[in-house]
């Protein structure tokens, strides 16, 4: 039929196979051989088609290189109407993933067969997007409202198992043969006079909603999606499929459809997406740069961080040796283990035999001759460099030649650490983000002396674990910590300078932020901020007490954040909410008052911009010094690893949006009212603010 569709005819089965690697895109090809083949099978001598894939997967959604592009006839709606227009029975055989326009175009055939492992979704709404050819119109339909709502606004893929109890797949099918058995079905399904039944011809009765549902469904989402269009437009679609006919909802999905893609978050959204995947390229390494064999890994620590790097292995099939201090800690660092995989369970995400196979893929030790075969070590100890490096003279003694150290330091130097051995080329930070089991993001550092195998094969084992990775060079925090101290100095400053914590967290919050600064440092606890400061003023460096003065005041107070009640705010004991508290607020005013403060009234513009202008700032410095690759690099570090909006994204994103010259401007505004300790402009900011320019347009310029 064409150069990725091919048509054969089997018995009485007309079988079209799908052949676009890597990922079996919709590219303009595979639409226009995909509707040939359904209408030349309309003519000859089968009783049914099936539309199967070849490689590793079923038809895993749009084709990214088309992304922008006018559009080529037939569009993915001509081609599901030809699809649900088709006399004979049409059955899509899926296996690996059918996501997007993959899964709608399975949507629109008859029947739906599936392997076991196979996943379905509509991830749209993580581009800022929604469904675009019948998805939110299809899956209500079939699956009902709330399943159909669930699933289109997380945007979370489902297994098969999932997906048939939901309607979605009709057959779930046994064995690695998924031609034969979808053959089989569809034979099975004409000997057995099986209806055409079509989608469209389901109907949702209205009087089954409950009044109100899809406003409370708003308001749900308009909690947890912070000022996100496309999550609400869901909505709407779904209402549509209920209230109006099918033709009808089609037209309101691709009008809400056409609005989302317009709009700058999801033009934001998409830029995040192919950040993601250029952040995985290190400039000047080959891609075919050979990678080391990981088999076995080993972690030093059994902690909160420790435990969640050894679960993330074990999450892959990796066994993990996780070295402690004595068997009392590493009993502690197992159960800490156990109980963050129970909770697994207790969701429903995995069975007992899952969770028992991955225990079994964790052992312990506490001595470092056991280590002594592993081909990756994982260090996660305390954020210091003397034990670090004690860590790594111990380490350098034991392993094996080829095994790769890796420090998870989120501040200090990788080189002073690969000095501790005889091996530096072998030495790298990997730094995770805690909980290190559930965030995605992953720094990859790279010292001095990191050979390039060393660092090609951290990228992909990031990978392998489901990790977002993105490479860093050396220097004090890296990134993304470098840059969080000028975002959590201007919130303190706020304070000072007449703010309340509720303003501040609820302008950052209303920007886009799951959680302002202020409540953020209240559920990681203001101790630890408190004596990482006291550890830096053991190690000499002089600390300054006034952007620290008042989370200093509230640990020496008692007040520890969300875990001893209170912190910048009070905690309800039941709920846990925070509730504003006089007292901080006096606290605040009284340190204003120590410092010579006059406090006034500050607007959520000027929090804004004082919150996230220095993470700007710092950035282009990073970008200056070559510490980041290039300016989405740093987006993806800041969306994946601090929950920056992704609809904003990422700072450098958002400071070319809003215009460089007005960043510059502003942060020499607040150089002249707030003084110039803080507010010096970046060489690179000030160079492409005065010649018009974007960090994108930089970034294209250095190749």
């Amino acid at each position: 039929m064409s150069n990725v569709v091919s048509y054969e005819l089997i018995d009485n089965i007309g079988v079209i196979t799908i052949d676009n690697p890597p990922v079996n895109a919709l590219s303009h090809a595979l639409r226009k051989g995909l509707q040939d083949a359904i209408t030349a099978g309309q003519t000859d001598a089968s009783e049914a088609l099936v539309v199967i894939c070849a490689g590793r997967t079923f038809i895993a959604g749009a084709d990214i290189t088309e992304f922008g592009k006018p559009p080529q006839s037939p569009s993915l709606p001509d081609l599901l109407t030809t699809i649900e227009s088709s006399r004979k029975l049409v059955v899509a055989a899926i296996h690996g993933t059918a996501l997007g326009g993959g899964f709608e175009t399975a949507l629109a055939c008859n029947y739906r067969c599936a392997v076991s492992d196979a996943k379905v979704g509509l991830p749209e709404v993580k581009l800022g997007i929604l469904p675009g050819a019948g998805g939110t119109q299809r899956v209500p339909r079939i699956a009902g409202v709330k399943a159909a709502l669930e699933m289109i606004t997380s945007g979370n893929p489902i297994g098969a198992v999932q997906a048939s109890a939901m309607n979605l797949i009709d057959e779930v099918v046994v064995g690695n043969d998924l031609k034969s058995s979808a053959i089989t079905y569809a034979k099975d399904l004409v000997a057995s006079g099986a209806p055409l039944k079509r989608v469209r011809d389901i109907t949702i009765d209205p009087s089954t909603i409950e009044p109100g549902f899809f406003e409370g469904y708003r308001k749900k989402l308009a909690a947890r999606a912070r000022g996100q269009i496309a999550p609400d437009r869901i909505v709407s679609c779904v209402e549509g499929a209920v209230n109006l006919p099918m033709d009808k909802g089609l037209e309101l999905e691709r009008a809400l459809f056409a609005e989302c893609v317009q709009s700058p978050q999801s033009q934001a959204m998409r830029h995040v997406f192919f950040a993601e995947r250029e952040a995985t390229k290190i400039k000047g390494l080959p891609a075919d740069t050979p990678v080391r064999d990981i088999k076995h890994v080993a972690i030093i620590g059994g902690g909160t961080m420790g435990g969640g790097i050894a679960m993330c292995f074990a999450n892959v099939g990796i066994p993990v040796t996780m070295l402690e201090i004595s068997d009392e800690a590493l009993e502690r660092g197992m159960n800490i283990i156990r109980k963050n995989y129970s909770i697994t369970v207790k969701k429903g995400k995995m069975d007992e035999a899952e969770m028992v196979q991955r225990l079994n893929l964790i052992d312990g030790t506490t001595s470092y001759e056991d280590l002594s075969n592993v081909d990756l070590v994982i260090e996660a100890v305390f954020e210091n460099p003397d034990i670090k490096k004690e860590v790594f003279a111990k380490l350098d003694a034991v392993c094996k030649p080829g095994a790769i150290l890796a420090s998870n330091t989120s501040y200090q130097n990788v080189d002073d650490i690969a000095s501790a051995t005889k091996r530096p080329q072998d030495v790298l930070g990997m730094h995770f983000f805690s909980p290190a089991n559930v965030m995605k993001l992953l720094e990859v550092v790279r010292g001095e002396k990191t050979a390039d195998d060393v660092l090609a094969t951290a990228m992909k084992i990031g990978k392998k674990i489901g990790k977002v990775c993105a490479l860093s060079r050396v220097c004090y925090g890296f990134i993304g910590n470098r840059m969080l101290g000028g975002y959590g100095r201007q919130a303190h400053m706020l304070l000072l300078d007449g703010a309340t914590p509720a303003q501040v967290d609820a302008a950052a919050e209303e920007f886009g932020m799951a959680m302002g600064p202020l409540a953020m440092s209240d559920l990681a606890g203001l101790d630890v901020g408190y004596k990482a400061r006291q550890a830096r003023e053991a190690q000499g460096e002089v600390m300054d007490p006034v952007t620290h003065c008042i989370g200093s005041a509230l640990v020496e107070g008692g007040r520890l954040g969300q875990k001893s009640g209170a912190g910048y705010y009070k905690y309800d004991p039941q709920t846990r909410a925070r509730i504003s508290d006089p007292e901080v607020e006096a606290l605040i005013r009284e340190q204003a008052e120590k410092l010579g403060v006059k406090q006034r009234e500050i607007s959520n513009e000027e929090i804004v911009a004082r919150l996230f202008y220095p993470l700007i700032n710092e950035g282009a410095l990073i970008l200056e010094e070559g510490i980041a690759q290039r300016p989405s690099d740093i987006d993806v570090v800041y969306v994946y690893g601090y929950a920056f909006p992704s609809a904003k994204g990422g700072p450098m994103y958002f400071a070319d949006q809003v215009g460089l010259k007005e960043v510059y401007d502003t942060i020499l505004r607040f150089q002249k009212e707030l003084g110039p300790d803080y507010w010096q402009p970046a060489p690179l900011l000030e160079k492409l603010a005065k010649e018009g320019s974007s960090f994108a347009a930089w970034a294209k310029s250095q190749g």
